[in-house]
């Protein structure tokens, strides 16, 4: 008897055995990597908002269940976003990070690309995987991803999916369809965080833009906001600014240097 039960515990020790190289993280600690050659950032990082608009952003997306982001390009949407689905996941409040947009560009079809499905969708997750990393580091998001800590999925494959404690972010809604974001926003469970993103003044779709009319229905839903950025808030650089001004602009003009075209 005591040799076979040797036997069983060598047995059971060779399955808890970590390689010397192993990355082991646990995302509801304090978050210290076993790899002494590995050196992640100590988190969390303080986050501070640029400008007045982005601190309330991102305060609501801490007391609300939905969020919406409204603005035009370089006013910080994502990257408040990926800040705060970050800090959530490590805090330990939700279990995954899911990021989904609609894939308009394709065609409305995701058959259209090459490769796996993630693979196809790959592109579409890059600039937010960049916020990701820009607010934790490569190495926390790398081994997020790895570890299914952080899911990319395509917004049609969403139906019949269920949200519980997760930090859901759907970009560029503005692409979405009405029938696209009601199956959508009627996917959130409990404990967890919507934070919809996206810009009225940049739809690509024929037809009612479904973030339009999702605002215009759910705005007044206990536990709903609605977050309006302005061209004062663009932060991304001031030539930015100037030139979405001037796309905007009935009458064309260069702001701010003095002289017309």
């Amino acid at each position: 008897m005591s040799r076979k039960r040797g036997r069983h515990n060598k047995k059971k020790q060779s399955n808890d055995y970590q390689p010397a190289d192993a990355v082991v993280i646990d995302f509801h600690s304090n978050f210290q990597p076993y790899h002494s050659q590995l050196k992640l950032p100590a988190y969390p990082r303080k986050i501070q908002a640029k400008n007045q608009s982005q601190g309330q952003f991102m305060a609501a997306i801490k007391t609300h269940t939905l969020i919406f982001g409204l603005g035009p390009a370089g006013t910080g949407k994502s990257f408040c976003t990926a800040a705060m689905a970050i800090e959530a996941l490590i805090a330990g409040t939700v279990d995954r990070i899911i990021f989904t947009r609609p894939a308009i560009e394709a065609g409305g079809s995701l058959g259209f690309l090459p490769g796996r499905l993630d693979e196809k969708f790959d592109p579409y997750f890059s600039a937010f995987k960049s916020c990701l990393v820009s607010n934790a580091g490569i190495g926390v998001v790398e081994c997020a991803v790895k570890n299914g800590n952080i899911v990319v999925e395509p917004l049609a494959y969403m139906r019949g999916k269920t949200f519980n404690r997760c930090f859901v972010v759907l970009d560029e809604a503005q692409n979405c369809s009405p029938e696209e974001l009601k199956m959508f926003m009627t996917r959130i469970g409990k404990n967890s965080t919507v934070v919809i993103n996206g810009d009225l003044s940049q739809s690509d779709i024929n037809g009612y833009s479904g973030l339009h009319d999702a605002i215009t229905r759910v705005s007044d839903v206990r536990g709903v906001h609605v977050h309006e950025f302005t061209y004062e808030d663009i932060v991304r650089s001031d030539i930015v600014r100037d030139i979405i001004m001037q796309y905007e602009d009935p009458n064309p003009r260069v702001h701010g240097y003095g002289s017309t075209y």
